[in-house]
């Protein structure tokens, strides 16, 4: 089955919101539910549910950074149903595509640090950390888009 990015819809949202990490990283990602609800007050922001064929198994969020030319990878999460099988990795190949195909060259987010911080996945997949914290201490990451 193939993984797509697709607009939440009134059909799909109470399961989007129903997905969950795992246990050990939920102090790492915002509930989906919320991540929704904020990005209705963003007015850059693009959020997606992470499909596997016909079914949500993910949410993504951006949004314009400050600093033009660049996006901020706001929310990003998997299923702890599907985890471990390398969609996350293409829906974060899916998502840069899209913020690249938007105009934006760069990309950044923020990881919370501990345990079970997605830190090495990111850096995994191009990131760069850039020894720096938000103003809400999480560390920063990037990389070209």
């Amino acid at each position: 089955m193939k993984i797509q990015l697709c607009e939440v819809t009134n059909e799909t949202v109470r399961a989007v919101c129903a997905l969950e990490v795992r246990d050990d990283q939920k102090g790492y990602v915002a509930a989906n539910a919320l991540s929704i609800a904020q990005a209705h007050f963003e007015p850059t922001a693009v959020f997606r549910a992470i499909h596997l064929g016909e079914h949500p198994i993910g949410f993504v969020q951006w949004r314009s950074a400050e600093t033009p030319g660049t996006a901020t990878l706001w929310r990003f999460m998997i299923d702890r149903a599907h985890q471990g099988a390398r969609h996350g990795r293409a829906a974060l190949d899916l998502a840069l595509q899209h913020m690249k195909s938007s105009g934006f060259e760069t990309v950044e987010t923020s990881v919370v640090l501990g345990p079970s911080s997605p830190l090495e996945f990111y850096l995994a997949q191009g990131f760069v950390e850039l020894g720096r914290t938000t103003p809400g201490g999480e560390w920063l990451l990037s990389r070209p888009l």
